[in-house]
């Protein structure tokens, strides 16, 4: 006999987004990352990074990217969480994660990303899941840690002078590649 899910666990389902989903998606990951509203949850960049997230056209780039797929999670029909999975050989990028500010840290973080490595290991056969995250982001890196992904000491240059990624607010920004084992 199993252990029933919790009410929340039981509201939640996932799907992949389509082109429809686009600009309610931009709307969930501004909300989590950028300006006043972000300021409600604990992801917040709006300290180092002013400006957008992301824009129609990059969520429908991820949404149709025969190599990934966008994961949307709702709750009662409405998104509340989405994640980026995307097919590189034998290792999946799990990026665009976003929870709707409100909803944070009431654990549904640990769900989708459980769910998306699943989706991953069953899907692609995948022996490993990568992510970046901006190095300062020290809060942020500790729950990937939490959650068994590993610093792996490997940067990537701040796209600076490119305002689709943000205006940065500090000039010692740079991605730093997360790994773990699935």
């Amino acid at each position: 006999m199993g252990i029933a899910p919790s009410p929340d666990q039981a509201q939640l389902s996932f799907r992949d987004a389509t082109e429809e989903d686009v600009a309610v998606l931009v709307e969930l990951v501004e909300s989590a990352y950028r300006g006043d509203a972000s300021r409600a949850g604990w992801t917040t960049e709006a300290d180092i990074l002013h400006g957008r997230r992301t824009d129609a056209d990059g969520v429908r780039e991820v949404v149709t990217a025969p190599a990934g797929r966008l994961l949307v999670a709702e709750r009662d029909g409405a998104p509340v969480a989405c994640c980026q999975l995307e097919h590189r050989g034998d290792a999946a990028y799990f990026g665009m994660f976003a929870v709707t500010p409100g909803l944070q840290g009431s654990g549904l973080g640990k769900m989708i990303i459980a769910e998306a490595e699943r989706t991953v290991r069953e899907s692609w056969g995948v022996k490993e899941m990568h992510m970046t995250v901006i190095s300062v982001r020290e809060e942020l890196i500790a729950w990937y840690e939490r959650r068994g992904y590993r610093r792996t000491g490997t940067t990537t240059p701040f796209p600076y002078g490119d305002e689709r990624f943000g205006i940065p607010q500090r000039d010692d920004l740079v991605f730093e590649l997360l790994v773990k084992e699935l």
